[in-house]
């Protein structure tokens, strides 16, 4: 694994960007993964189409909750349709590391609680 991207991950990790409750969010949605006991939550404001802010809280392992501070700063200011047609392989490839998976379960949960969140669904 190269350290820059190991040192990616830990940072947002320690210091998780757009970490916090958001008041006045239209969307609310928690997703979970089971088999290892990762939490995210996202706390989403949209007006007129586009992301205007965006938060999470969660627990579990670097690799989940770096994936959901990382897909916050990626969405922020985007139209809907940007995170509607947001592929799996763009987080993933944000995240730039190898992962077993496992941990691509980890990784993923991010993106796809927060299409169900927007959605309903994952698309």
């Amino acid at each position: 694994m190269d350290d820059i991207y190991l040192e990616h991950i830990l940072d947002h990790f320690k210091s998780p960007r757009n970490y916090g409750i958001l008041e006045d969010a239209n969307y609310v949605y928690e997703g979970g993964n089971p088999t290892c006991g990762d939490m995210v939550k996202f706390f989403v404001k949209v007006s007129d189409g586009k992301i205007e802010d965006i938060r999470f809280i969660g627990k579990g392992c670097a690799i989940s909750q770096a994936s959901a501070s990382i897909l916050t700063e990626l969405v922020k200011g985007k139209d809907l349709e940007f995170v509607k047609n947001m592929t799996k392989e763009q987080l993933l490839d944000e995240l730039g590391i190898e992962l077993s998976p496992t941990r691509l379960k980890c990784a993923l949960l991010s993106i796809e609680t927060l299409k169900i969140a927007l959605f309903g669904e994952l698309s």
